[in-house]
């Protein structure tokens, strides 16, 4: 099969044949039909996160199973799937628990196996882990929830339970953010995004948010000083949405008293622990919380939202490229921002 490959820690990704994966005991193989490109894939490529190598990134996919192991009885060759970007191992307490997103023996597409930049991807534990996809639910829009769709809807609802009416602050506007966004605007709450991209700040207000404050070089003071005077208080719910201590600082100087802070975008430890203002955590009695993407169990919620049109992940997709593109688009994720969701579609799509 054809697959994006790279050989070490910031190695030029090239597009090879490898041989293609058979299915591990208890798993399966999927055709890959579109894989989104994900920051996360640049944080492995450059080393914050250690990989197999060489390495086949690609953790966000949808697609066909053409091959399951042994002892598979839930998934059958020809169903339409999705995957969460955490395959919980199906037999520890969390994962009993419908909790694999936190399975201490997970794997993960693209991190500690091959992933979905490839024609072909192996997965484990396919009873626990594959999501049948209802036939409303295209392969694009299934694609998009996998890692940042679903993440940020767990975030908000099984995490920070997000109540309608209230103000959600969105600290930036990639796909992360701009899936909070559509989310937390469906959930009836009011959303506030800050971003220093325009174009991404318009795709947020077309979703629906409230107000879009563009971040400039101006003090971060000044901006909680307008979240405050917008939302009459401060947001209940902040989301970092990027992952960085002065992310993480605008959305916690943001919130009023009691409110809750979401870090959904990474902080690798590779250049040191971020230092956050504990001392507003403290006096105003605010919560930290972690998200680590969502366990299959809970899909189904979401995906009849979505069958329903409440929330169209697929309207996120801005753009399609094929395994060459996302050879070339890896390496330059933190210079090159594209708005919305870019999709990785094997042997089709335009190139970018």
């Amino acid at each position: 099969m054809r697959a994006v490959v790279y050989d070490e820690v910031r190695g030029t990704p090239t597009v090879r044949e490898v041989a293609r994966p058979s299915a591990p005991p208890g798993g399966a193989v999927v055709r890959v039909e579109a894989s989104g490109l994900c920051r996360s894939d640049w944080h492995a490529w450059t080393g914050h996160e250690e990989v197999p190598l060489p390495n086949i990134p690609g953790h966000e996919l949808a697609g066909v199973v053409v091959e399951v192991g042994a002892s598979v009885s839930r998934h059958q060759v020809g169903d339409r799937v999705t995957v969460p970007f955490v395959e919980g191992c199906g037999v520890c307490e969390w994962c009993r628990s419908g909790n694999a997103q936190v399975c201490p023996n997970q794997q993960q597409p693209g991190f500690t196996h091959d992933g979905s930049f490839a024609e072909y991807v192996a997965l484990y534990a396919a009873d626990t882990n594959l999501v049948t996809l209802p036939d409303s639910v295209g392969f694009a829009a299934a694609a998009a929830l996998g890692c940042r769709f679903a993440t940020a809807y767990r975030g908000l609802v099984g995490r920070a339970r997000l109540e309608a009416d209230e103000w959600v602050l969105v600290v930036g506007a990639g796909g992360v953010g701009l899936s909070a966004t559509m989310i937390a605007v469906a959930l009836g709450a009011r959303v506030i995004v800050l971003e220093r991209s325009p174009a991404a700040l318009d795709l947020a207000a077309g979703l629906g948010a409230a107000h879009t404050v563009l971040v400039d070089d101006a003090p971060a003071a000044e901006r909680a000083d307008l979240i405050v005077e917008l939302t009459g208080g401060g947001a209940h719910v902040g989301v970092d949405a990027v992952g960085s201590e002065a992310t993480a600082a605008e959305s916690i100087y943001g919130l009023r008293r009691q409110g809750r802070h979401l870090q959904i975008g990474l902080m690798p430890s590779v250049h040191g622990h971020p230092r956050m203002p504990m001392e507003r955590v403290i006096a105003r009695e605010l919560a930290i919380l972690g998200c680590h993407g969502m366990a299959a169990a809970d899909y189904p919620e979401m995906l009849g939202l979505i069958a329903s049109g409440a929330l169209d992940p697929g309207a996120l997709v801005t753009r399609t490229i094929d395994l060459e593109g996302a050879a070339r688009a890896l390496p330059r994720m933190d210079t090159v921002s594209d708005p919305g969701i870019t999709l990785v579609s094997p042997g089709a799509g335009q190139q970018g």
